[in-house]
C-alpha cells in the first residue's frame, strides 16, 4: 500500500529546511502538562488509546462525530478506494462477509464474521470457501442483502477500465488467467458470469479458487469485497453516493469540501455483531491547509483527523507542549525507506548498494523523519511490526540501529572498493516534491553519503504523478534514478499483503510498478509460492521471516524508520483505541461521544 494510498494527507509544500527545523523542535519535546493520566480538561491521557481502549464505558448514543481531513479519499466507492482511512471509514456504510475485529492492537487485525454467520468453511485442500449469510441483513431501502449482491460487488473489481484504483487481489486469485471480463462486459443475462463464485441460493455463497491461497479470507475482509446492488450501481458515479449496507448512509457529499452520513433506519443491530452505531450523524470537513485542520483540532471544534497520518510539525509541537493528554503515538505499520533500482549502474552491484547502507547516518535520517516520537524507531529491515514473522530491531543485519547507527565510513569504503568504485560515484535520489519530510530525508542522505565519496543529486518529481514516473522502470533508467525514496504499508497483515508487490518478480510492471528494485530472485519467488500453500500460522510466520532475510541479504533497500505518528483525539471522544487492522489508526467504526450534546 503506497504512501498516497495510506496516508491520504498531502501536506502543503513548505520549504524542506523549515520542515526539518520544526521536526527537530518536536523531537526535542518530551514533556507537557499531561504526561501521565488524564488532564484537567477531560482528555484521557498520553497514549491512553494506543493499543488499549480509552473511555470505553463513557460512549453514549447520539450526537455528531466530527472528522476533519486535509485530504479527501481517493474514492468512496468500495471497489475503488485504496487509502487506509477510506477502508476504515467505509465500514460505516458497507459490510463484508468478514471484517476486522473491533479490538485494540494486534487483535484488531484478526477477522470476525460480519454479513456471514461464521468464518469460512474451507474444503478441497484450501480451494473452496463457503459462507452462509445472517438473517435480517438489509440495504438502506429495506430489501435483503443476498449472496448475488456480494458476488456482483466483487465482480466489479474486474471492471478496472471503469473502476480503476482499488486492490485487485480477488481478481488475481479467483481468475488468474483473466478470462472474466467484468460485469459491464458480461454477456450473461444476470451479469453474474464469474464462474469462480457460486450462489446456490440467496443465503449461500461459495468461492472456488483455481489454486489455494492461505490469505484468501484476508482478501474477503477488504472493503473491495463489499456487496453492491446491481440496480443501484451507477458505475463511475457510484463513489458520489454508495448505496448503504451498514448503519449509516450518505446524506450529502461535496468532494474536497464535506461529507455527511446519517443513520440508516433499515439497519438492525440484531443483524450486526460488529457495529455499535453510537453517533446519530458523522461529518467530515475537508481543509486545503493541514495547519488549519490542526488548529481546529486543538480548539476542540473537531474530534479527530480522518487521515490518521499524524499532526503536522507546527500543530504537533503545540499539542505535545500543551495538550499531551489528547495524543497517542502509535506505530503506523509502514516502513519508510530508500530503494535501489538494479537497472541503474552501479546499483546492479550488491557491494555498491551496501556502500550506501553503510554510508548513511541513520540517526540523521530518523531525525529528518521527525525523530523517535513523530518519525519512529530506526528501521533495521523491511518487515513492519504488524506483519506476522516480523522481528523488529532484533533483526539488524547491517547494524543500522547498533554499531553503524551514525554510519560506518570504514565499511562503506570497503564496500566501494569491492564494487570497483574506490573513489566513490555519482547518482540521483528521486523524491516526491509534495512530501516535505521525504525531501528532508533525501537531504539528510545526500549529506551523509558525501562523507564517503558518493555524490547524490536530488531530483524532486511531481508527487501526484508517482505511477508514471518512478512506477515506470523505463523512465527510472532514463532518468538514472539510483535511489528512490518511498514508503509502504500492508494491505492486510501478512507478508503477501505487504511484500508481494515489492519483491516478487511477477509484479514487475511497465507502469504502476512497485518492485522498484526490480528484484528477480528465484528463492524469494519460490518462498512466496510456498507461503500461499501453507495453511498453518507458524509455517507462514517462518516463511515470512525468511523472505525478509533474503530481501535484506540482497541489500536492495535502506530502511529509515518503522514509522510512528502523533494523532489527536478530542476530550469528547469515547471508546477509542488504535488497531493493527488499520495500521495503527484509531478504529473508527465504534467511536462514540461522552457528551453527545457538545
Amino acid at each position: 500500500m503506497t504512501t498516497e494510498r495510506t496516508s491520504g494527507r498531502r501536506k502543503q509544500a513548505f520549504a524542506a529546511a523549515a520542515a526539518v527545523a520544526a521536526l527537530l523542535t518536536t523531537a526535542a519535546c518530551g514533556g507537557g502538562d499531561n504526561d501521565g493520566g488524564g488532564s484537567k480538561n477531560g482528555a484521557a491521557g498520553f497514549d491512553a488509546a494506543n493499543n488499549k481502549v480509552a473511555q470505553a464505558s463513557l460512549a453514549k448514543k447520539g450526537g455528531t462525530l466530527k472528522f476533519g481531513a486535509a485530504q479527501d479519499a481517493d474514492s468512496w466507492d468500495t471497489t475503488r478506494g485504496y487509502y487506509g482511512m477510506m477502508w476504515n471509514f467505509a465500514r460505516y456504510y458497507s459490510r463484508q462477509l468478514v471484517t476486522n475485529k473491533t479490538e485494540p492492537g494486534k487483535a484488531g487485525a484478526e477477522l470476525t464474521p460480519d454479513l456471514a454467520t461464521g468464518l469460512a468453511k474451507v474444503t478441497d485442500n484450501g480451494k473452496t470457501y463457503t459462507y452462509t449469510l445472517r438473517d435480517g441483513v438489509t440495504w438502506e431501502d429495506g430489501k435483503p442483502i443476498t449472496s448475488k449482491d456480494i458476488k456482483y460487488g466483487i465482480e466489479r473489481v474486474w471492471a478496472q477500465d471503469v473502476l480503476s484504483g482499488g486492490p485487485t487481489y480477488l481478481k488475481d486469485v479467483l481468475d488468474p488467467t483473466g478470462a472474466y471480463k467484468g460485469p459491464y462486459k458480461d454477456t450473461a443475462a444476470d451479469k453474474l458470469g464469474l464462474k469462480a463464485i457460486e450462489t446456490p441460493d440467496d443465503k449461500t455463497i461459495v468461492f472456488k479458487l483455481p489454486k489455494a491461497n492461505s490469505d484468501f479470507e484476508e482478501m474477503l475482509g477488504l472493503i473491495s469485497a463489499s456487496p453492491v446492488r446491481q440496480d443501484k450501481d451507477t458505475k463511475a458515479q457510484y463513489q458520489l453516493k454508495p448505496f448503504s449496507s451498514g448503519p449509516y448512509k450518505f446524506q450529502s457529499y461535496s468532494p474536497g469540501k464535506s461529507l455527511t452520513l446519517v443513520r440508516n433506519d433499515q439497519w438492525k443491530q440484531a443483524s450486526d455483531p460488529v457495529r455499535k452505531a453510537y453517533p446519530d450523524k458523522i461529518t467530515i470537513q475537508f481543509f486545503s491547509d493541514a495547519n488549519q485542520l490542526d488548529q481546529r483540532l486543538l480548539n476542540g471544534d473537531l474530534d479527530l483527523d480522518l487521515n490518521q497520518t499524524g499532526m503536522s510539525p507546527q500543530g504537533r509541537t503545540t499539542a505535545l507542549k500543551q495538550h499531551k493528554g489528547n495524543l497517542d503515538n502509535p506505530v503506523s505499520g509502514y516502513v519508510r525507506y530508500a530503494v535501489f533500482p538494479q537497472s541503474v549502474a552501479p546499483f546492479d552491484n550488491i557491494e555498491c548498494r551496501k556502500a550506501v547502507i553503510y554510508g548513511a547516518d541513520h540517526v540523521s535520517l530518523q531525525t529528518a523523519r521527525g525523530g523517535p516520537v513523530a518519525g519512529g524507531d530506526i528501521g533495521t529491515n523491511m518487515l513492519p511490526p504488524s506483519v506476522p514473522g516480523a522481528e523488529g530491531q532484533k533483526y539488524d543485519p547491517y547494524e543500522i540501529a547498533g554499531a553503524n547507527k551514525s554510519g560506518n565510513e570504514a565499511k562503506a569504503k570497503e564496500a566501494l572498493k569491492a564494487c570497483g568504485k574506490p573513489n566513490g560515484f555519482t547518482t540521483t535520489i528521486a523524491v516526491r516534491n509534495n512530501k516535505p519530510v521525504e525531501v528532508a530525508t533525501a537531504q539528510s542522505l545526500q549529506a551523509s553519503l558525501k562523507k564517503v565519496g558518493i555524490t547524490a543529486e536530488i531530483d524532486q518529481f511531481d508527487g501526484s504523478q508517482t505511477t508514471g514516473i518512478i512506477g515506470s522502470p523505463e523512465n527510472v533508467k532514463k532518468k538514472k534514478y539510483g535511489i528512490i525514496i518511498m514508503g509502504w504499508g500492508p494491505d492486510f497483515p501478512s507478508v503477501q499483503g505487504f511484500g508481494l508487490p515489492l519483491w516478487n518478480s511477477k509484479y514487475i510492471q511497465q507502469s504502476g510498478n512497485n518492485n522498484y528494485a526490480l528484484i528477480k530472485d528465484k528463492t524469494i519467488d519460490g518462498l512466496f509460492d510456498q507461503y500461499v500453500n501453507t495453511l498453518d500460522d507458524a509455517g507462514k510466520e517462518k516463511i515470512s521471516t525468511e523472505i525478509n532475510h533474503k530481501v535484506m541479504e540482497g541489500a536492495y533497500y535502506l530502511p529509515f524508520v518503522f514509522e510512528k505518528f502523533v494523532n489527536w483525539r478530542s476530550d469528547n471522544l469515547a471508546n477509542v483505541y488504535t488497531t493493527d487492522g488499520y495500521s495503527g489508526q484509531y478504529d473508527f467504526v465504534n467511536l462514540g461521544l461522552k457528551n453527545p450534546q457538545k
